[in-house]
C-alpha cells in the first residue's frame, strides 16, 4: 500500500472548497479501513542496523542468561549454611580447595567447611550457594580463611537463567529496538531477526515563490520550510524520507512528479500559491484513480484544509502549507500512519490518545478556543516555585518559530471552549 500526502499552501480556504469540516474521528475511520488490509513488509536486520527499527516477529531467548551461576564479587564461594551464626567473637573457618579462573568452567565441588577463591563473574562451583566478599574474610594460613559474616543462600551471586531462561519471550512483535536492547540481543547471541521495512516517503515542494533553503532570497521569494521539517520528523520516527525538490505550480508538472514517486509509501506535496491551486490539487487527485478524494476539511486547528483520498489503493493526504499547520497535521495524523506502516502500531490503535510523552503543567494564561474544532497550541515549559508552568506561544499558523521555541503542545478537545489560567493541563512533548 502506498500513501500520498499532499501539503496545500494556505490555512484558510474559501468555504465552498470544503466538503465539510469533518471530526478527526471520521478521518481515522476512513484510514483504518485501508490500513487494516496492509500486509507488513519485512526484511532481515542485524545488530549493526537494528537501532530504532521495529520487530516483525516475537523474539525468544535461545539460551539461559547467564548460562551459569556466577559471582558478583571477588571473594570465596561457600555454602551459606556454613556461615550461620558467624560473628566477631565466633568466626567461621573454611578450607580453600582451589580457585575459579575467569572465563573458564570449573570442576571444583565444595563440601561442608570448604571454600573456593572466585573472581567477579566467575563460575560458581558445584556445592556452593553464596559468595563471601574478600573484605569479609581474613587469610590465616595458605589454605585457610576465617570470616565474621553470615550469608543467606544466593547472596553475592547471580543464578543461572536469573536474567532470562531459554525459550522465554524477550521482545514482542512491534517492539522498537533501543540501544539497551541491542546489548541484550548480543548477550543472547541473537544477531539476525526480522524487522519491518521502513515506510518510504518522498516530499515534493511546489510554489513559484519557493526557493531552496541554501539559496539567497529575492523580493517575493521564501525558502522552503515544510520539506525540511516534515522529512526530519518522519526520519526521526523511523521513516525513510527524502526531499524531491521544488516543482512548478502546473497541473502536468505536479502530476508527473507524483507519478515518478509512486514506488514510495508516502508522497508529500508541499506548497502551491497560484490562484486555484487547491482546486487543481483536488482535480489532480481525482484524475489519478478511484475512488478519489474522500475527505476535504478537518475540524482541527491549525490544519483545517486537510485532504484524504484513496487512489487505487493508495492513501493520499493533503496538508495545509503554512509551517505550523503542516507540522501539526504531520505530527497528529501522518506520524500515526507511518507508525502503522512501520509495524510499530496496529491500525485499530491509531486515533487514540498517546500518553507516551505526556507531562502535566500549570497554564500561565487563559485560552479561548473555537468550540467544535480540536486545537493544538505550542507551549514553553518553565519552572516557577518548584512547579512546572506552561506558557502558550500564540501566533499565526505561518509562524514556524513557535514550534522551534516550544517545548510541548497543548490539545484542546472539540467539546471545550478553552482553558483557564492556573488549570493543570496535559502536554505532549515536542520530539
Amino acid at each position: 500500500m502506498n500513501i500520498f500526502i499532499l501539503v496545500g499552501r494556505d490555512e484558510e480556504y474559501n468555504m465552498r472548497e470544503f466538503l465539510e469540516l469533518n471530526p478527526p474521528e471520521k478521518f481515522w475511520q476512513e484510514i483504518k479501513f485501508f490500513l487494516d488490509d496492509k500486509i507488513l513488509t519485512t526484511e532481515k536486520l542485524n545488530l549493526d542496523n537494528a537501532l530504532g527499527r521495529i520487530l516483525a516477529e516475537d523474539l525468544y531467548s535461545p539460551v539461559d542468561l547467564p548460562p551459569f551461576s556466577r559471582s558478583t564479587v571477588d571473594g570465596y564461594a561457600v555454602k551459606a549454611s556454613d556461615t550461620a551464626g558467624a560473628s566477631a567473637s565466633m568466626p567461621t573457618y573454611f578450607e580453600i580447595i582451589g580457585s575459579v579462573e575467569m572465563g573458564e568452567s570449573t570442576e571444583l565441588e565444595l563440601k561442608s567447611g570448604q571454600a573456593a577463591a572466585i573472581p567477579t563473574g566467575g563460575m560458581l562451583p558445584a556445592g556452593a550457594d553464596s559468595v563471601l566478599m574478600i573484605e569479609d574474610t581474613e587469610k590465616i594460613e595458605d589454605n585457610t580463611i576465617e570470616s565474621f559474616k553470615s550469608l543467606a543462600a544466593g547472596e553475592n551471586l547471580v543464578q543461572k537463567a536469573e536474567d532470562i531462561a531459554a525459550g522465554e519471550l524477550l521482545f514482542k512483535k512491534g517492539h522498537k529496538i533501543m540501544a539497551r536492547d541491542i546489548g541484550a540481543l548480543a548477550g543472547l547471541g541473537i544477531t539476525e531477526f526480522k524487522g519491518a521495512v521502513r515506510a518510504k516517503v518522498s516530499v515534493i515542494s511546489t510554489g513559484d515563490e519557493l526557493i531552496p533553503a541554501g539559496a539567497e532570497a529575492k523580493p517575493g521569494e521564501i525558502r522552503d520550510i515544510n520539506s525540511y521539517s516534515i522529512t526530519s520528523y518522519l526520519n526521526k520516527i523511523g521513516a525513510q524520507a527524502k526531499k524531491v525538490g521544488i516543482i512548478e505550480d502546473k497541473f502536468e508538472s505536479l502530476k508527473a512528479a507524483v507519478k515518478n514517486e509512486l514506488d514510495q509509501d508516502l508522497i508529500l506535496i508541499s506548497g502551491g500559491s497560484s490562484v486555484g491551486i487547491k482546486d487543481m490539487t483536488i482535480d489532480l487527485l481525482n484524475s489519478l484513480g478511484e475512488p478519489g478524494v474522500l475527505l476535504h476539511g478537518l475540524a482541527i486547528k491549525p490544519g483545517k484544509p486537510t485532504i484524504l483520498a484513496i487512489i487505487e489503493g493508495t492513501i493520499v493526504m493533503g496538508l495545509p502549507g503554512h509551517p505550523a499547520s503542516a507540522w501539526t497535521v504531520n505530527n497528529v495524523l501522518v506520524a500515526e500512519i507511518v507508525r502503522v506502516l512501520n509495524g510499530e502500531k496496529k491500525a485499530a490503535a491509531i486515533g487514540t490518545s498517546n500518553n507516551k510523552y505526556l507531562i502535566k503543567a500549570e497554564l500561565t494564561r487563559s485560552l479561548i478556543s473555537d468550540k467544535g474544532r480540536e486545537e493544538y497550541i505550542p507551549v514553553k515549559i518553565c519552572k516557577k516555585n518548584d512547579k512546572l508552568m506552561a506558557e502558550p506561544l500564540l501566533g499565526k499558523s505561518s509562524l514556524i518559530t513557535n514550534l522551534a521555541y516550544g517545548d510541548a503542545v497543548l490539545r484542546i478537545p472539540r467539546n471545550q471552549e478553552g482553558k483557564e489560567k492556573g488549570e493543570i493541563v496535559e502536554l505532549t512533548l515536542i520530539e
